[in-house]
């Protein structure tokens, strides 16, 4: 049997053109690509899971590439980024972790060397559980004015025996940011923090 057994991709683009205050001149978008999978672990412990996440980088770059391309294509727009899981029933939080280093490598990477850590979420849920995935800037983490999130689902998924894998990007920073802190236009680009 095979570790990756892909049952369905979901993807879902937004544009948010106003959120209260003045026009913002903009349009901010946001994306995201979830990816439902049988769980070659369900319903069992497996002591040596590493072998799925070695088996998931390729489908992680996938997943980027297609989410970026769903965006316009240009890598040089997105400017956040976050990832997460949702883990069927009949698996546990450990196989939703699997996706840290597939998922946010392969956004790294896709992005041209984003230097920031991937802010991430998972949690064990049923069929049409949600999840509201932690975005930050993909160059610098303490960009206060990306600090976002995107709540995301799949309907009808996860069943007890699948896992859903999940990237988000977005092209800016909140509409009408304004709360202060270390702002894109001052990011030193040294150590993916500032």
């Amino acid at each position: 049997m095979s570790l990756i057994e892909i049952r369905r991709k979901h993807f879902i683009y937004e544009e948010v053109r106003h959120e209260f205050g003045p026009a913002p001149g903009r349009v901010h978008h946001r994306g995201a690509a979830l990816v439902v999978l049988t769980n070659p672990y369900a319903g069992r412990y497996e002591p040596d899971i590493m072998p799925m996440q070695d088996a998931l980088k390729p489908l992680g770059l996938e997943m980027a590439l297609a989410l970026i391309k769903g965006m316009g294509g240009d890598p040089q727009a997105i400017e956040g980024y976050g990832k997460g899981s949702i883990v069927g029933a009949a698996g546990e939080l450990e196989h939703g972790a699997l996706w840290h280093a597939p998922g946010g490598y392969a956004m790294r990477e896709a992005l041209g060397g984003a230097k920031a850590i991937v802010p991430s979420a998972k949690k064990v849920g049923g069929p049409g559980a949600r999840l509201d995935v932690p975005i930050t800037h993909k160059d610098a983490s303490y960009v206060r004015g990306h600090f976002d999130a995107m709540e995301v689902g799949v309907p009808g998924s996860p069943t007890a025996d699948e896992l859903v894998f999940i990237l988000v990007m977005t092209t800016g920073a909140r509409i009408h940011d304004r709360a202060g802190g270390l702002k894109a236009s001052e990011i030193k680009g040294e150590d993916g923090l500032r």
